[in-house]
């Protein structure tokens, strides 16, 4: 977790130097979110780049070890009465996923892996003959415009009973009251700090700062986080 209090002082202090500008606590909340999602789908991207650079399974083995301490933070998992009820459309075991799952990574059914497939192989799999067909002790899966299907024996749609995912990061929310015409944070139950490891905390002033910078048009503001996430990501290379 990282404190939105101290991430919003410290960007206050560093777009303040030398009278660069001022960040609303409504900016900020924008800003935050914005490089929030950011650094969360970036740990995605970085997971693909590393597993597609040939020759190198050790760097990818420490970037994978890195991504999965920072992702196993929004790592959940529905079971069968939380997966039935999700909303269907005008078939009940073709299931819509929630918009709180940002991506699956395992569906189970009855403690069995399915076999997450595209959409055409999916459907072929259904047509194959019995020795390809899917079965209760070998499922299939396939997620389309959102949707869940789940098949097994007999090429019957079933529910999962098991599906274990990567939630959205909660909505970051710097909440304040006004004293004196001054905004005061006020750390109430409205108030949401960020999820992400600690490790992020300077990531995301930086990326707020380039944000605001771009909002505000004042180029020393961004110019001042490009340089700051640059040195960051050169120490990242290094190290």
């Amino acid at each position: 977790m990282v404190e939105v209090d101290r991430v919003y002082q410290t960007v206050l202090a560093l777009a303040n130097k030398e009278q660069r500008g001022y960040i609303t606590p409504q900016e900020f909340n924008l800003f935050a979110n914005q490089a929030n999602k950011e650094i969360f789908e970036q740990y995605f991207y970085d997971i693909n780049q590393a597993a597609r650079t040939p020759g190198n399974d050790t760097v990818f083995a420490d970037v994978d070890d890195m991504l999965e301490e920072k992702l196993q933070i929004f790592e959940s998992a529905d079971g069968t009465a939380t997966v039935a009820a999700y909303q269907s459309g005008g078939n009940p075991l073709i299931k819509n996923l929630p918009n709180y799952i940002y991506r699956v990574h395992r569906v189970e059914l009855n403690q069995v892996n399915c076999e997450i497939q595209n959409t055409s192989d999916f459907n072929d799999s259904r047509i194959s003959g019995p020795l390809l067909a899917p079965s209760d002790s070998r499922p299939i899966a396939n997620i389309r415009n959102n949707s869940l299907r789940v098949v097994g024996s007999g090429d019957a749609l079933v529910n999962a009973t098991g599906i274990f995912y990567f939630r959205k990061p909660h909505k970051v929310n710097w909440t304040y009251v006004v004293v004196n015409k001054q905004a005061m944070f006020d750390n109430s139950s409205n108030t949401q700090n960020f999820e992400l490891h600690p490790s992020e905390e300077t990531n995301l002033v930086h990326k707020i700062l380039m944000l605001a910078g771009v909002s505000s048009k004042q180029q020393d503001i961004m110019a001042a986080g490009q340089g700051m996430d640059m040195v960051t990501k050169q120490q990242q290379i290094k190290s």
